[in-house]
């Protein structure tokens, strides 16, 4: 298993199911380099990885020529090419993921944001001014949603009980699936930049989304708006992203996601005053990991009894 950072794998689930088939041992650590990755990895037959923290592209896969099984967390995984897998005679199979934990990680940083959380608190303990900012009200104010799927619509529910105006907008969304989750659907993109005091990303990385906001984009939004991002970092060109928030065209901005992962020790995103950044952490909950290693040993029992289930297509 790779990259189990809260040594939580070995504890969540029934390993001893696959005792007497599978050695099975955990790598806490991330190994960004490839040839060290190789060495630590390259007598695997079965390997469980955690989302794109290590990705899995033609050119590795082919440096490991006893894999078999290559387990994912969750049933999208960009980070696998899952062609080379199988060209390699490698089954690539999933796990299920609840769309609570990245909902509530949003509203975490909505209402980080919101009332200046983390700055206020770090004021109270380095024994600084008492009451330094004042917060921003959530009731009455509009809350832009992009893409309102599992996690959008839960969203959505959570703002129309903040007392908070619901619009959202997807390539795809029709009025009648915007009222189902009690949103108006916002006539472009850009309508919605310009309404939100709020505006959050839930929407899958594809080639639409792909950029989909860049500077002209940010520029349409709110002074006094904050961006969420809790989907996939390059759904916004960084760049732009990082000179909204040094030249203030947004007031701040709640992150969870980032194009390098680990972010790197000088990325602007750890400088930033008016960013709340978390280290991708909105799938990270005791339940979900629960859930993924204990499907995980289903998929490996499976497996190995020559019927794999929860393939990836």
């Amino acid at each position: 298993m790779l990259d189990d950072y809260q040594n939580a794998a070995l504890a969540l689930a029934d390993w001893t199911r696959l005792s007497d088939h599978v050695a099975v041992a955990a790598i806490s650590e991330h190994i960004a380099d490839g040839e060290s990755l190789i060495g630590r990895i390259e007598q695997a037959e079965i390997l469980v990885i955690m989302r794109e923290r290590t990705p899995f592209a033609a050119a590795l896969l082919e440096r490991l020529p006893r894999l078999k099984l290559l387990v994912t967390s969750g049933m999208r995984n960009l980070a696998i090419d899952v062609a080379a897998a199988r060209a390699r005679g490698v089954t690539v199979c999933g796990t299920a993921s609840s769309p609570t934990p990245p909902t509530e990680l949003t509203w975490a940083l909505i209402l980080g944001l919101a009332r200046h959380v983390v700055p206020e608190n770090r004021t109270l303990r380095d024994g600084g001014p008492w009451q330094s900012t004042i917060g921003t009200d959530l009731a009455g104010a509009t809350l832009g949603i992009l893409g309102l799927g599992k996690i959008g619509a839960r969203v959505a529910a959570i703002g129309r009980a903040f007392g908070m105006r619901v619009i959202a907008w997807s390539p795809n969304l029709d009025d009648a699936r915007a009222a189902a989750a009690g949103a108006e659907r916002a006539a472009s993109k850009e309508a919605l930049l310009e309404a939100s005091d709020v505006v959050t990303i839930h929407l899958v990385l594809g080639d639409r989304t792909r950029g989909l906001l860049g500077e002209a984009e940010l520029r349409r939004m709110r002074r006094e708006a904050i961006l969420v991002n809790t989907s996939r970092a390059p759904i916004v060109d960084q760049a732009a992203l990082v000179r909204a928030l040094e030249e203030n065209w947004i007031r701040g901005a709640g992150l969870d996601v980032f194009e390098t992962e680990p972010l790197p020790a000088d990325s602007p995103f750890r400088r930033l005053p008016n960013v709340l950044a978390l280290p991708h952490l909105g799938y990270v909950s005791r339940d979900n990991y629960r859930t993924f290693f204990t499907e995980a040993v289903e998929d490996i029992e499976a497996w190995l009894a020559g019927a794999p289930i929860r393939e990836l297509s």
